[in-house]
């Protein structure tokens, strides 16, 4: 029984492929114009570990991508020559039918990712010369050409798997008859977990604490309309966004970026080079610079400044919640009632304030795999034990605030049971359905598409029927 495997090649992590040409790249292949397994000339070319559609992979591409992921600190041992190449031969299937399937992905699309990626080098490195350096390239233009060829490579190979498994859905039948499937003594078994509930209290700052903000953003606006200043530079000594203040306040954004709406609706509004006024969202007070519009997609930076908030709000704030936990001790009301009551988190306060796994919105949160401030809170409280009030800094960048916690169910280690753990053996069902359909898919387009492995590698015991009879 299959619990976690989306991809045939599942032992093998994501890789960095190093060499996607098109056939073009091999003058001495003589290869149909078209998919075909038949009426093609085999020719033996040197170097050349095996040709997937249009796509070639050398054997210097497997040694390289190799050597890549032990750079990155990744285990290399349970990864063999053979897994590696049918891996990348995985990638370049799903890349060639994309083309096929008319799946584009658009040249803006792959060069801002190679813009972020070199940002991001640039500042971990020092400057594009040691970045060069470093990657042994022998100048800037060579290098951004084979992120290119690797970015669009992989964006082609993850937009098709999407397109495969995109409208699959699992019914409450198949999620039965795929736990039934399960034999008792190989059921999974899932690790302590806990219900968490939280009320808590927000501490707003004063309007004179607002004003100095707004009057300290539009100091640099005008610095940077006026004088020419760095954006950049600005957004490195005064923003308060940990997200994005290293790299100057660099965002990459489209409509469907999952922040803030006044922060998109502000940034989409803006033309290039332009530097809006400043506005207020839940983290703070913000001005953005527009540095590029490529269609759908910004690239900014912004600047985040949250005012100050006075100890003696937060002493308010604090006394408060200490007031709530004595009357839900003393009976007063329930965790429940108060949260409803009393907390300011709207997200939480009308479910109790049971908080939401991130990962699945499911209630549990599996201590083995919890976030480890959250774990820190809670690990040492018994059954109907409220914590006092905890200090909690935001790590997105919003203003602190203060929590008390409760944990509401425990739920010890444990075979899977259909009933409590509906909603985990829901997702490893629909994961193996969302296997099974590409493993199908697979199949069919290994048997209708060019496929040549070369010699040397045809005894490799691939988990895709690869080498075609």
């Amino acid at each position: 029984m299959i619990f976690v495997a989306v991809k045939a090649q599942d032992s093998i992590p994501n890789v960095t492929d190093n060499q996607v040409e098109p056939m073009e790249a091999v003058a001495d292949a003589t290869l149909p114009a078209k998919d075909s397994t038949t009426n093609f000339n085999r020719v033996k070319l040197d170097g050349i570990a095996a040709v997937v559609g249009d796509y070639v992979i050398l054997d210097s591409d497997i040694e390289k991508t190799l050597i890549d992921l032990r750079s990155q600190g990744a285990s290399t041992d349970d990864i063999t020559h053979c897994g590696l190449l049918g891996k990348l031969m995985e990638d370049r299937l799903y890349a060639h039918q994309a083309v096929q399937d008319s799946i584009l992905v658009s040249d803006d699309e792959v060069n801002a990712t190679g813009d972020r990626q070199l940002q991001s080098l640039v500042q971990q490195i020092g400057s594009m010369e040691k970045v060069l350096k470093y990657y042994k390239k022998e100048d800037e233009a060579s290098f951004r050409e084979e992120l290119y060829k690797i970015n669009k490579l992989r964006m082609l190979s993850e937009r098709m798997q999407q397109d495969i498994i995109k409208d699959i859905e699992i019914t409450p039948e198949e999620v039965r008859q795929f736990f039934t499937k399960i034999p008792e003594n190989e059921r999974p078994v899932f690790g302590a977990e806990l219900e968490i509930a939280q009320i808590t209290k927000e501490p707003k700052p004063s309007e004179e604490e607002k004003q100095k903000v707004i009057d300290k953003l539009n100091q640099i606006k005008a610095d940077v309309e006026d004088n020419d200043a760095s954006f950049s530079v600005k957004a490195i000594l005064y923003s308060q966004d940990p997200g994005s203040k290293s790299k100057g306040g660099f965002y990459s954004i489209t409509k469907d970026t999952g922040f803030d709406k006044k922060f998109k609706d502000v940034a989409f509004s803006l033309k290039e080079g332009e530097v809006s006024e400043p506005f207020e969202t839940p983290f703070g007070f913000h001005i953005i610079f527009i540095e590029k519009i490529r269609g759908q997609e910004l690239d900014l930076r912004h600047i985040l400044i949250q005012p100050e908030i006075s100890q003696e709000v937060l002493d308010e704030a604090k006394e408060e919640l200490d007031t709530i936990r004595k009357k839900i001790i003393d009976g007063e009301f329930t965790f429940a009632e108060a949260a409803l009551n009393f907390s300011d988190e709207k997200e939480t306060k009308f479910d109790g304030g049971l908080l939401r796994n991130p990962v699945n919105f499911d209630s549990k949160f599996e201590l083995t795999k919890m976030d480890p401030t959250l774990y820190n809170q809670v690990q040492n409280l018994k059954d109907n034990e409220i914590t006092y009030p905890v200090l909690e800094q935001d790590p997105r960048g919003g203003a602190p605030k203060y929590k008390i916690l409760k944990i509401t169910n425990r739920y010890d280690e444990h075979v899977a049971d259909f009933s409590k753990d509906y909603t985990k053996i829901q997702e490893l069902a629909l994961t193996e359905k969302q296997y099974k359909t590409i493993k199908k898919w697979m199949d069919e387009h290994i048997e209708d598409t060019y496929i040549s492995v070369n010699d040397d590698n045809k005894d490799c015991d691939f988990a895709n029927n690869w080498i075609k009879e």
